[in-house]
């Protein structure tokens, strides 16, 4: 399944970009999520905890940049993941690029995500995995720039010598994801109707 997801970033792409690049500390802003390994400078391992409907899963994976445009401020990456009690897997491609906007820039991400196993039947419904990619990403941005409002020095130069350390990340809510979940199909509903 695809899906597009956006953030913006109070910082313009030439300084955001450095900073999105920093996967060390971004990580942590990412809900669930740790990162375990460096393996190289692209390549990346980690585990992040979601839930799907009832079940909580915890993925252990890698994480591999298989491209990276900073001319362009893109990049691709491939993920691949099992969950820990082996009830199955996910593999992602996803694409990101930024753009300019008044407030800073946006970041546009396009993931094409496979589940498979029995993962794949908690995850059954495409709009229950959008919505949780969703609520990951807002989660994420709010985290980042909770982040960069602590650490005004540190986003304004990437270079900065003694970065504040990154939040520690929460798990997705499971209330807020149905919640959402619930409140889209409310909207689907209403909106076949007009």
């Amino acid at each position: 399944m695809e899906f597009d997801n956006s953030f913006e970033v109070p910082l313009p792409p030439a300084q955001a970009w450095p900073l999105l690049m920093d996967i060390k500390r971004i990580a942590p802003c990412m809900p669930g999520a740790e990162l375990t390994e460096v393996v190289d400078d692209k390549t990346y391992k980690g585990k992040i905890g979601v839930r799907l409907g009832p079940v909580a899963l915890t993925f252990a994976g890698t994480v591999t940049f298989e491209e990276i445009d900073n001319a362009n401020h893109s990049a691709r990456v491939k993920a691949q993941g099992t969950d820990a009690k082996g009830r199955g897997g996910a593999n992602a491609t996803a694409s990101f690029r930024l753009e300019p906007v008044a407030s800073g820039s946006k970041v546009l991400v396009h993931t094409d995500l496979a589940l498979s196993g029995s993962v794949a039947q908690y995850g059954r419904g495409v709009g229950m995995i959008q919505a949780t990619a969703a609520q990951l990403i807002n989660q994420f941005a709010g985290n980042l720039k909770a982040q960069l409002a602590a650490t005004p020095a540190a986003a304004a130069s990437p270079a900065a010598s003694a970065p504040a350390p990154p939040p520690a990340a929460r798990p997705i809510s499971g209330f807020s994801l149905m919640a959402k979940v619930l409140w889209d199909a409310i909207v689907r509903l209403f909106r076949g109707r007009t």
